[in-house]
């Protein structure tokens, strides 16, 4: 089998993980083996890969990859999210292109539409992470929508309702006016932004007096039902028991007193609409006000809006304030900065509103997954995160949650009257039929005479569960998948949704498996780009991943992905990170290649200096290995690949192949070449869960393997012991190797010709890298002697001075005269730093770091000059 001059990207990931899905590499069932488990955060089923896929998924694969080499029975389950509020509005858009309106349509015929939709577009974003190398058992795939994760969801839902822990109220909650559907809060997103203060003055009713009330949204005023002032604000003693005629709308309200209401903000008067705002809607129950809601769900006003009926709320406000100035009831207009909530979804403003919805009660669900962070059960990594996980569970809020959708798993609650508690929740229509007997005392109930609930459930509903799901883990707690691979190992996922799914996936696993649902879970940052800003189609600064992939290959990509993304931080995502990636891979494919090249004999002896540097490379690798598992074991992927990048492209292509490679047109002994092959084979194990394909192309050319001896399940090198003394000897060496090629370069003498090398070696090294020192350095005689020589270019690698002879090389006067320059710069910059260092305000009152430094500049300066004098001697 040849190899090709050129690293074909797209042939080999095409061939490879082929081979892998054929061989069944991704696939895990039970056995005796310790088992690794990774559940994929799942993306939204009609989603495409982005950039925060790449980062994600890259990482979950090095680790799963690696799980493998470990020997671990090692499985990451793939699926998809059914994601109610996005699927929906998609196919509400396709409708409406064909002409179809929602509302025209049953929900049985939206539903259709809806999973063909699914069946078209979902699984897309699966296909290509294949591209990108997952190594997922996709025979596992899983949907949140499949008929036995539904059935969980609803074996759920009834389980905490009849624990108490669901309810049904009447509460504000966040409603999204674009999406129709209300939203917990952590799908809210508060955004600073600029607005006005509007002063508006009520009329006192019997009187030509007023007050002034200050709102940054003058449209509510026609949901008014009373104006609150503080009981203590000796200001408005006289309005006490008066009422007020709110402008526009002519409605009489009261004057209430109530110590909520701040003496210090605004006028000291407060507009009290129950409908609008969640604190009106607590003072409007203290004190029995009249609720009035002036919106329609797709925040138009209603009949309350009186002529501004069916307007847009913000344009409603434009008009509004044009007449209250007309009318002379606005007093004055002034900026203001505040906290707007947005749907995290739609973009749209949220709209607080009254409604009947069901809740989650979570105080104390969250306790023990609060401990399970507090206590490291579950290690959060970054742990900056904890404190962040540990004040939104302490100050947790009862989860909303439904959702006015279509699309997703129908609340399994049934009506069978009009009274507030005439419904039952069951988990089918049979048992809500014979639950809704006993409840109404009714036995002629059938199913035609219940209702179900309309709305779905939010869409993490089913996603909290997920780890747990995936196994089948609530139709059968008992199983042997959930009792084999729960608790999973690892989770991989963003920051912002460490309270959405991360925290309630800590409570599901401990309220039905009385354990945590998984050990660790990694922290990535967000993708931005060089300008920091978060990568997005609307900015058009995000890549196409897939594209990335088929320029710089998937191996590329990956490299550049986790070049620069330390856990936790955002990642400054650039397309040099990608070349650079690139590079890397053909870095290690030319490595190869030259390794390929070589011939091989076994007759010859085996190379002195090539048992020297196999013996160096060993304990440099043992010491690096050892570094990559302290890497891997605190989560910093990206110091794992810069450790692993550093050792093959600067330790093994840079040194260890130019100190092994053979005389052009000699071959390499044997001996030397085994020992070549298998430094190689480690190094493509440990390549493997970063380049997993060219790795495995490599090693699969090197020689004939069945497929049990694939890279993919090879076994990860065992750390062994290093000699830190040698591999600092060979460092020592490496300078001087670098001293003999700069004066080559300075010297302009050509690698080809021989020269002679003279030490004094004060630093009592070790000789046994000379062997080195003369094949990298092309010297004909590496020799030691007491003092320095006559006629030769000198250079230090610390106190150990080396001379070239220069005889026949270099002109002697041009030398002399370039070193007597060099010589006059370097005593003028050690005069000065003298003069700083005898200057005792200096020393006495700058920071010790900066003194520390200019002594050490003395003393490099001193050293240097004694060179260059020496050298200038022995010229003369």
């Amino acid at each position: 089998m040849s190899l090709a001059a050129k690293y074909s990207a797209e042939s080999v990931e095409n061939k490879w993980y082929s081979y892998w899905m054929e061989h069944g590499y991704f696939h895990s069932e039970p056995d005796e083996r310790d088992s690794y488990a990774i559940v994929i955060p799942p993306p939204n089923v009609t989603g495409v890969l982005h950039m925060g896929h790449m980062l994600n998924n890259t990482i979950q694969d090095v680790l799963i990859r690696r799980a493998r080499l470990l020997g671990y029975n090692a499985l990451w389950v793939p699926g998809t999210d059914h994601a109610s509020i996005a699927t929906e509005a998609k196919v509400v858009d396709k409708l409406k292109r064909e002409g179809i309106s929602k509302t025209d349509i049953s929900r049985e015929e939206f539903l259709e539409h809806a999973w063909e939709w699914t069946h078209k577009h979902g699984g897309i974003i699966l296909e290509q992470l294949k591209k990108l190398g997952a190594s997922c058992d996709w025979s596992r795939t899983k949907f949140t929508m499949d008929d036995d994760l539904s059935e969980s969801v609803i074996r759920v839902f009834v389980d905490l309702y009849r624990k108490g822990k669901i309810y049904r109220g009447y509460r504000m909650v966040n409603w999204d006016p674009e999406a129709l559907t209300t939203l917990s809060d952590e799908e809210v997103n508060y955004e600073e932004k600029q607005g006005n203060l509007y002063y508006l003055q009520y009329a006192i009713e019997g009187s030509d007096d007023f007050v002034t009330i200050a709102t940054t949204r003058p449209e509510t005023i026609l949901g008014d039902t009373a104006i609150c002032i503080n009981p203590e604000d000796e200001r408005f003693t006289h309005l006490k028991g008066k009422k007020v005629i709110v402008p526009i709308c002519n409605r009489v309200i009261p004057i209430i007193e109530d110590e909520y209401v701040s003496m210090e903000f605004g006028t000291g008067c407060l507009k009290v609409t129950p409908a609008h705002d969640e604190n009106d809607k607590m003072l409007g129950d203290k004190h029995g006000l009249e609720v009035i809601d002036i919106f329609n769900d797709n925040a138009t006003l209603n009949s309350y809006g009186l002529h501004y009926k069916g307007q847009d709320r913000f344009h409603a406000r434009k008009e509004i304030v044009k007449e209250l100035k007309e009318l002379g009831f606005l007093a004055k207009i002034e900026q203001y900065t505040n906290k707007v909530g947005t749907s995290e979804r739609t973009g749209a403003v949220i709209e607080p509103k009254l409604s009947d919805q069901w809740f989650l009660n979570m105080k104390d669900l969250s306790k023990p997954a609060l401990d399970a962070v507090l206590n490291k059960d579950v290690n959060l990594v970054p742990e900056k995160f904890i404190n962040t996980y540990r004040h939104w569970m302490e100050n947790v809020r009862d989860w909303n949650i439904s959702r006015q959708l279509w699309w997703g798993h129908q609340i399994p609650a049934y009506y069978f009257g009009d009274g507030k508690e005439d419904f039952v929740v069951a988990a089918t229509v049979d048992e809500a039929v014979t639950l809704a007997k006993e409840k109404s005392g009714n036995s002629n109930l059938s199913e035609s005479d219940l209702k179900q609930d309309p709305d779905v459930l939010d869409t993490w509903f089913s996603s909290w569960l997920w780890p747990i799901t995936v196994f089948n883990g609530i139709l059968e707690p008992d199983n042997a998948d959930i009792n084999y691979y729960y608790p999973t190992k690892d989770l991989v996922t963003a920051p912002e949704i460490l309270f959405f799914w991360v925290a309630r996936m800590i409570i599901a696993g401990y309220e039905y498996r009385n354990e945590k649902p998984f050990d660790n879970v990694y922290l990535t940052g967000i993708v931005r780009d060089k300008q920091r800003r978060k990568m997005s189609k609307s900015l058009g600064n995000s890549p196409d991943p897939i594209e990335l992939i088929n320029e710089y290959g998937a191996d590329g990509v990956r490299v550049g992905m986790l070049l620069s993304s330390p856990a936790g931080n955002d990642l400054m995502f650039d397309l040099e990170l990608c070349k650079q990636g690139s590079g890397f891979v053909n870095k290690i494919w030319n490595a190869y290649r030259l390794i390929d090249g070589w011939e091989v004999s076994s007759e010859i002896e085996p190379s002195e200096t090539g048992a020297i540097a196999i013996d160096w490379y060993k304990n440099r690798f043992n010491k690096t290995i050892a570094e990559i598992e302290d890497h891997f074991g605190k989560y910093r992927i990206s110091d794992a690949l810069m450790a692993t990048y550093k050792l093959v492209w600067d330790d093994f292509c840079s040194w260890f192949l130019e100190m092994v490679k053979p005389a052009y047109g000699q071959p390499i002994d044997s001996t030397t070449y085994a020992g070549v092959i298998s430094i190689l084979e480690d190094n493509l194990k440990i390549l493997h869960p970063f380049v997993p394909f060219v790795s495995e192309e490599i090693w699969q050319h090197i020689t004939k393997r069945s497929p049990e001896e694939a890279l993919i399940v090879a076994k990860w090198p065992e750390i062994g012991p290093f000699d830190t003394n040698l591999i600092s000897d060979f460092e020592f060496a490496a300078e001087v190797i670098s001293g003999i090629r700069t004066i080559r370069k300075e010297k302009n003498i050509a690698y080809k010709e021989q020269i002679e090398l003279s030490a004094i070696n004060s630093e009592n090294t070790g000789t046994e890298f000379d062997g080195i020192i003369c094949k990298l350095g092309n010297l004909s005689n590496l020799n030691y002697v007491s003092k320095p020589l006559d006629g030769s270019i000198t250079f230090r690698v610390k106190s150990n001075e080396y001379f070239v002879p220069i005889s026949g090389t270099v002109n002697v006067d041009e030398e002399i005269a370039k070193i007597t320059e060099e010589l006059h710069y370097t005593e003028g910059f050690l005069k000065s730093v003298q003069k700083k260092l005898s200057n005792e305000r200096f020393v006495n009152n700058a920071p010790e770091q900066v003194v520390k430094m200019e002594r050490t500049k003395e003393a490099d300066a001193l050293a240097k000059i004694e060179t260059l004098k020496a050298s200038l001697a022995s010229l003369k």
